[in-house]
């Protein structure tokens, strides 16, 4: 069945950040003409048959049109688009659903096996011995489904056909009353029977979308087990209350009746003082203007001033990336954290020139055997080294090493905004050259080809934890994952996002275990509007521009809050990925109470912070610098991933990860570099008493590589003379250092 949503208008001006507010007088309007004498001028067309079979029909160049449309729905939309405007000429914006007496006379005529096609993803040898082997379970115990479910797999499993069965037998409970016309055929004498096929595989998509809304569980799965199954158990919680006090975090272990308390006071101050800067005109970044009895405002953001390839790397001589290795070698020890996977063989270690090469090969995505042909290292010296050295933990440990010498680099700290560590996290697409499990697909970025996301976190400008997440997956669900698990001395206090990042949970999340979430919208206006929570009612802020929506539930956390305690302690002790966590209470939001309630306690962090953001440029400065690192980062990690055109060439998820930290080293690496250089520089500015100069280095970003080379042939054995920083920055260190600052623009 053909399901498609209304088609999108473009609004006037939808990428300025401002909004409206309804006044109390209606606009006044002419009007001409009578409601139905509009509806008879522009409304959609109302087809008889004899319209149908005239406006519907296709010239062969309209045919030709319709056949390069790659799916059955562009093809219908196409068709009814063209008939209309036939009609009418104009275009109509609708769904399917509205207007399915015309859909089903294109596909009768121009489709006429459309019916037959859309049942045949049912695949039986695949689905069959899934759905017998998966142990599903549901939240009810009498759940219609499950009883349909268990039907099918007993009758498969005694080795008789649906076919065979008797129309009466099948449960027929769960079938939706809408969709029953689709599995009966007509039978003489006006009787209907029930199609075996359609019946099981509409069990089967009732199926997978009770599995991803939380309704039907399978215990023998990590990510679609209950929920309850992730969390501590009873005994557990009981054993490890405890703990929570001993973390050090606080806001677990007070009355949470107190901190409301002091929240509710906080926040209510807050969106008093907001409006009132506003209304007197302390705010000169925020615009008001009435227009129609609206208000309308609007916001300016800044762009941020850290260009990646300063000019500044120009006076530094090239120098090829295997020498850019041993350099970080020699002041961090990166590759002694490469030990034998065996550890029997760890006393014969390997030569470092070899385990540069494989981090070269791996993450520059050449492969060991392009990597043997254009370097002083054989092919089967590298393969057998890679199977024994290289693993997912060697190479956490190896980063982990660079990212902290970065941080005890005097240049680390200039780079702090506000005086504080500020974290960003974001995800960079990838094309897959070869089809693996966890390859996805995405028309926006891989077209009709499959691809991985290489989610990053930032710490200042330093990649401190990675991870390899599907395309289809959210990025959000991930935040958490990657600041609990970050192993370096780089701990951020804020970290921001774009709106990828956000979900319903993780202002109260990040807030719990001491992190400042601080995300950019893309619509943020639009998330003032819907997304500012007060503890009053609507109406005690009536006179207010920035008004919230409603009043909070805080009986509701208040009641639940045992219960949001254990969850946070199950995050805390790691019961399961934290990924998989937060993918659930998302999922569950409307259904769960408890869900409810942390989605409650999460709009307080989040109305705090809009009213923040609003007030502080400095904080909408540091948010969006904090942004463009990563995107900077993102460069960098593409320009050293550029073999075999940039799709990634390995054939299994475990590979993809290894090629993601062995990239993540080679880029740390040039960071550290780069780092060691700005930090020569900034001592000698500092000695010179050149104040002015050493403060323009906060906004020269170490993410560059214009003085690196990355081709040609690699000597990794032949005794290359080592790095002289002094000399490097000789030049460098005379020459002035273009100004930096913050530009803003309103948007």
């Amino acid at each position: 069945m053909l399901e498609v949503g209304s088609c999108p208008r473009a609004a006037a001006g939808e990428d300025r950040m401002e909004t409206e507010t309804s006044g109390t007088t209606e606009p006044r309007r002419l009007h001409i003409l009578e409601p139905h004498e509009v509806a008879a001028l522009y409304a959609r067309p109302s087809f008889t048959p004899d319209e149908q079979q005239h406006y519907f029909s296709l010239t062969e160049a309209e045919q030709a049109a319709c056949a390069d449309l790659r799916s059955l729905a562009s093809q219908v939309g196409f068709i009814l688009q063209l008939g209309y405007f036939k009609a009418r000429q104009l275009f109509f914006a609708f769904t399917f659903a509205e207007v399915a007496d015309d859909v089903a006379a294109i596909l009768g005529r121009h489709f006429p096996t459309a019916a037959e096609v859309a049942w045949e993803p049912l695949s039986e040898p695949t689905l069959r011995p899934l759905i017998q082997a998966a142990d599903l379970s549901a939240t009810r115990v009498d759940a219609p489904l499950l009883e349909a479910v268990r039907f099918i797999t007993a009758t498969l499993g005694a080795g008789t056909s649906l076919g065979q069965c008797k129309p009466e037998a099948f449960p027929s409970r769960f079938l939706p009353v809408r969709q029953k016309r689709y599995l009966y055929s007509q039978e003489p004498g006006d009787r209907k029977r029930l199609i075996p096929g359609r019946y099981e595989f509409l069990a089967y998509q009732r199926v997978r979308n009770g599995v991803e809304a939380g309704d039907v569980v399978c215990h023998r799965s990590v990510q679609f087990r209950s929920f309850e199954d992730d969390l501590l158990s009873d005994e557990q919680w009981q054993a490890n209350a405890g703990l929570l006090t001993a973390s050090g975090r606080i806001v677990l272990d007070r009355p949470i009746r107190e901190q409301l308390a002091e929240q509710e006071a906080e926040l209510e101050a807050l969106i008093q003082e907001v409006n009132a800067r506003i209304a007197d005109g302390s705010n000169t970044h925020i615009t008001v203007r009435q227009q129609g009895g609206r208000t309308r405002w609007t916001l300016p953001y800044p762009r941020s001033s850290e260009p990646m390839n300063h000019p500044i790397f120009d006076a530094i001589p090239q120098v090829d990336l295997s020498r850019v290795l041993a350099f970080a070698d020699e002041g961090c020890q990166m590759l002694d954290a490469f030990s034998h996977l065996l550890g029997r063989y760890s006393e014969a270690g390997i030569s470092p020139a070899v385990l540069r090469a494989l981090v070269v090969a791996w993450g520059m995505n050449m492969g060991l055997g392009r990597m043997g042909s254009i370097s002083d290292i054989s092919t089967h010296i590298l393969a057998r080294a890679s199977e024994n050295y290289l693993s997912p933990e060697t190479l956490k440990a190896a980063n982990d090493r660079v990212s902290n010498a970065i941080a005890a680099l005097p240049i680390t700290a200039v780079y702090n905004l506000g005086g504080q560590r500020h974290s960003s996290s974001d995800g960079q697409k990838f094309e897959t050259a070869i089809p693996t499990f966890n390859a996805r697909s995405s028309w926006k970025y891989f077209g009709l080809n499959t691809g991985v996301v290489a989610n990053t976190l930032l710490v200042g400008n330093v990649p401190v934890n990675a991870q390899i997440i599907g395309a289809h997956d959210h990025e959000s669900y991930y935040v958490l994952d990657l600041l609990l698990n970050n192993t370096t001395t780089l701990q951020p206090a804020i970290h921001s996002t774009d709106t990828h990042g956000t979900n319903q949970v993780n202002f109260a999340l990040l807030h719990v275990f001491g992190f400042q979430f601080a995300p950019r919208y893309r619509n943020f206006p639009e998330k003032v509007e819907k997304g500012l929570y007060g503890f009053q009612h609507p109406r005690a802020y009536a006179d207010l521009l920035l008004r919230p929506i409603r009043k909070l539930k805080t009986e509701l956390i208040i009641d639940e809050w045992e219960n949001l305690r254990r969850i946070f302690a199950s995050l805390a002790l790691k019961t399961t990925a934290q990924s998989i966590i937060v993918r659930k209470l998302n999922a569950y939001a409307r259904r769960n109470k408890t869900c409810q309630a942390l989605q409650e306690y999460d709009h307080i962090f989040l109305s705090r912070y809009l009213l923040r953001y609003i007030d502080s440029p400095p904080l909408r400065q540091f948010v969006q610098r904090a942004l463009n690192r990563g995107e900077n980062y993102h460069q960098l990690r593409r320009a050293v991933a550029h073999a075999n055109f940039g799709k990634l060439r390995y054939r299994t998820a475990e590979e993809q990860v290894l090629w993601s930290e062995c990239n993540r080293l080679l880029t740390n690496c040039i960071i550290y570099y780069n780092s060691a250089i700005l930090s020569r520089i900034l001592e000698a500015k500092l000695a010179a008493g050149d104040t002015v100069g050493a403060a323009q280095l906060a906004h020269v970003s170490p993410v560059a590589w214009q003085h690196i080379n990355f081709y040609g042939r690699y000597e990794f054995t032949t005794g290359a003379s080592p790095i002289d920083i002094d000399a490097l920055v000789a030049t460098a260190v005379q020459r002035p250092i273009p100004g930096g600052g913050e530009s803003t623009e309103a948007v």
